[in-house]
């Protein structure tokens, strides 16, 4: 069995965070969630799997301590920025999540693990089928990517197996410091490959053996088919929705 370490991605926003502002916290980490910060609900999460060994959080300086048991590094300028500094501190293999995640269970993060090591590949990222996220009921709009074999959306779970899975967290980087200049990011990424995603004539595998090719390593996408895997906290009113999941889950529903 793979002993693996984990990430939780835990910045702030700048200008603030609505989600923070809504909980009257000054962190959206710690904007309670059942009772409790969602970032303990994801810390729990990851310890219930026995491949997951230390749990590192990445923090702004000014931000409350981390749940015990887990590592305090300082964020980032970024989420990417955060995770490639992880990444060399920590080295793979690594799970990447973020503290907005408090759906997320051990469940989805062993078959996801458990794909993700099926796969092979350097860096893998977790999808949930469109038909299977929609089941959670959640009434929040959400953007899809559009692949040729099906509508899915993103986890927040990645898997860094290998050293070269560093030229994928570069690419993210890159990526994210080119946001406002879509013509770069387009460049990037490779104007044929993302018109034929536009287009939705490209596949999973597909889209991530480009990828996987401007980042110098094997990528892979791999499904996630739990309900609540896609659904995180990105507004303010993604927290009654995840109250509710987790009363039903509690009920047994």
């Amino acid at each position: 069995m793979t002993a693996w370490r984990a990430l939780i991605l835990a910045g702030s926003r700048q200008g603030g965070d609505p989600v923070a502002a809504a909980a009257g916290v000054a962190f959206k980490a710690f904007a309670p969630v059942a009772g409790r910060p969602m970032l303990e609900h994801v810390v729990e999460a990851l310890r219930g799997d026995p491949r997951i060994g230390e749990i590192a959080v990445s923090l702004p300086a000014e931000a409350p301590p981390p749940p015990p048991g887990s590592t305090r590094l300082e964020a980032g300028g970024g989420p990417a920025a955060s995770a490639l500094a992880a990444f060399d501190a920590l080295g793979p293999p690594l799970l990447v999540t973020t503290a907005d995640h408090p759906l997320l269970t051990a469940g989805m993060i062993g078959d996801f693990l458990d794909a993700a090591e099926a796969s092979g590949a350097d860096a893998v990222a977790g999808l949930c089928p469109r038909a299977t996220a929609e089941r959670a009921g959640n009434p929040a709009r959400r953007t899809w990517l559009r692949f040729a074999d099906g509508e899915a959306s993103g986890c927040n779970l990645f898997a860094l197996a290998a050293p070269e899975a560093r030229g994928a967290v570069a690419l993210w980087r890159a990526l994210e410091s080119d946001r406002k200049r879509p013509w770069r990011m387009a460049r990037r990424i490779g104007p044929g490959l993302l018109l034929r995603h536009l287009l939705g004539r490209l596949d999973r595998a597909g889209a991530a053996r480009a990828l996987g090719r401007r980042a110098g390593c094997r990528a892979a996408l791999v499904l996630v088919d739990h309900p609540d895997a896609p659904h995180d906290v990105d507004a303010p009113a993604d927290l009654a929705f995840v109250e509710r999941r987790l009363a039903e889950r509690a009920r047994g529903a």
